[in-house]
């Protein structure tokens, strides 16, 4: 299947291809990355900050050198309603003197500093490397720290060297999960609420949901994270259900929530009309509530209607282009094959960082023969198989932006500091539009025609030597 491309073979498990029978444990996933791949996954830290960044009314303290503080600082397009301290990096700037002496000091300094100054509602101390290597009890600092303030100061186990970005989900997960049921007011909650976990808010796409549910007479207790405060975290134990848009990063936990404190949870997404209007007849169909039902009929009826002319003009103009897609979570790589299915363009390449045996056994149900599945892939495979499998289109975040533009394809940006909301029913069109301005640019025909003169230049000169 590779022709010339040579894979690791410790890496052939995470290549498959529908064509070649794929099965539910034809991807080898879960696993470290090998060495020599050049993997694009990311570490537990930077998994860490990704799930707990938009918490908007907490300040995030980042112990360790400046540079892990640099490379996580803003690095969603996480919008909030209110307070935007999120948006400030703070970090103790750990260097040589307390790599030898500790750096503990600093950070109660730094603590005792910020918090009278911002007044936060809670403070999230990330671990770093160095600050794990050197063996600071930052625990032991929060504990002291807290009574000063009467606000929870939580360390987040979030070490890089612990694992990839999927281990700092858990590691967000774990501190989430002390926060979750502290709060001791009496507020009630509707018998028709819910938590949205794993919905960042990116461009605004919480309110664009939130918009919906409460047409349907649902009450959103608590953005998990997105557009979060810590107040609705805090009493989030008090909702009837936990809809969970990003499963790789918040499954864990629901899980917890359901056994701690009884809270069901069900998996949904909210890209591309058809996954958008599954998750709004789950969640009703969940609360048995005919009249809710009737209400999402309407909903998904007329705002369906509202964009569905222009999706079809958009379709005839699309039909049979070929994407490739590669993303971090894999439920998201579920919802754009779908997606891009609506608007007559084939996937013939899909893959994800963090996927699991289900998320893969699901893609292979929805792909044609023939596309092939990656797991924790590398920009040397990404760009053969692209080329082998004739793509125009790539759908990734920041990092593949240059390969595809290298290799004079389209891109479509769907990474988390994205500005263009692409969720739910509105989000489609956006997505559709998005697409067919990439793909139609008239910029290829001359990119493509000197990239074709550059080749013939090549073979020139090698038959003039």
């Amino acid at each position: 299947m590779a022709n010339d491309l040579v894979i690791l073979e410790k890496r052939r498990g995470q290549v498959a291809s529908v064509a070649e029978g794929f099965a539910p444990d034809a991807i080898v996933c879960d696993k470290p990355s090998v060495a020599g791949s050049v993997s694009q996954r990311a570490c537990t830290f930077c998994g860490s900050r990704v799930v707990l960044y938009p918490i908007s009314d907490a300040l995030h303290l980042v112990h360790g050198p400046v540079g892990c503080a640099s490379y996580t600082w803003d690095i969603r397009g996480s919008l909030s309603s209110d307070r935007e301290l999120h948006r400030m990096s703070f970090c103790t700037d750990l260097r040589e003197n307390e790599i030898i002496y500790g750096g503990a000091d600093k950070l109660r300094k730094c603590l005792r500093e910020l918090i009278p100054q911002y007044k936060p509602e809670a403070v999230f101390v990330y671990s770093t490397c160095i600050a794990g290597l050197i063996g600071d009890d930052i625990d032991a600092v929060c504990r002291e720290v807290e009574p000063e303030f009467s606000i929870p100061i939580m360390n987040v186990q979030s070490e890089g060297f612990k694992g990839t970005k999927k281990d700092g989900y858990r590691a967000a997960c774990d501190t989430l999960a002390r926060l979750v049921g502290t709060d001791t007011t009496a507020k009630p909650t509707s018998d028709y609420s819910i938590n949205l976990l794993g919905e960042f808010n990116i461009a605004g796409e919480t309110w664009m949901i939130q918009k919906h549910l409460k047409e349907m007479g649902i009450e959103v207790v608590a953005g998990i994270t997105g557009d979060g405060r810590v107040a609705d975290i805090r009493r989030a134990h008090k909702a009837h259900l936990n809809v969970v848009q990003c499963s790789g990063s918040m499954t864990s936990l629901a899980k917890r929530m359901e056994e701690e404190y009884g809270i069901p949870f069900i998996r949904v997404s909210f890209f591309g009309l058809e996954d958008t209007a599954q998750a709004f007849y789950d969640i009703a169909r969940h609360f048995e509530n005919a009249d809710m039902l009737k209400t999402v009929r309407t909903l998904v009826q007329r705002e369906v209607g509202m964009v569905m002319s222009e999706l079809l003009r958009i379709r005839a103009r699309l039909e049979g282009k070929r994407a490739a897609i590669y993303v971090g979570g894999s439920f998201k790589a579920i919802s754009l094959v779908r997606a891009l299915r609506q608007i007559g363009v084939n996937t013939v390449l899909v893959g994800s960082q963090t996927g699991t045996s289900d998320d893969y056994s699901r893609l292979q149900a929805i792909c044609d023969e023939g596309t092939v599945i990656l797991d924790d892939s590398n920009p040397r495979e990404l760009t053969h198989f692209c080329k082998m499998k004739h793509a125009d289109l790539f759908i990734g975040g920041v990092k593949e932006r240059p390969m595809a533009y290298k290799m004079g394809m389209g891109f479509c940006d769907h990474n988390h500091e994205r500005k263009t909301p692409l969720a739910g029913f509105e989000g489609a069109l956006y997505f559709a539009r998005e697409v067919q301005a990439s793909l139609l640019s008239p910029v290829w025909k001359f990119v493509r025609n000197e990239m074709s003169n550059e080749m013939c230049r090549e073979v020139s000169h090698e038959q003039s030597i």
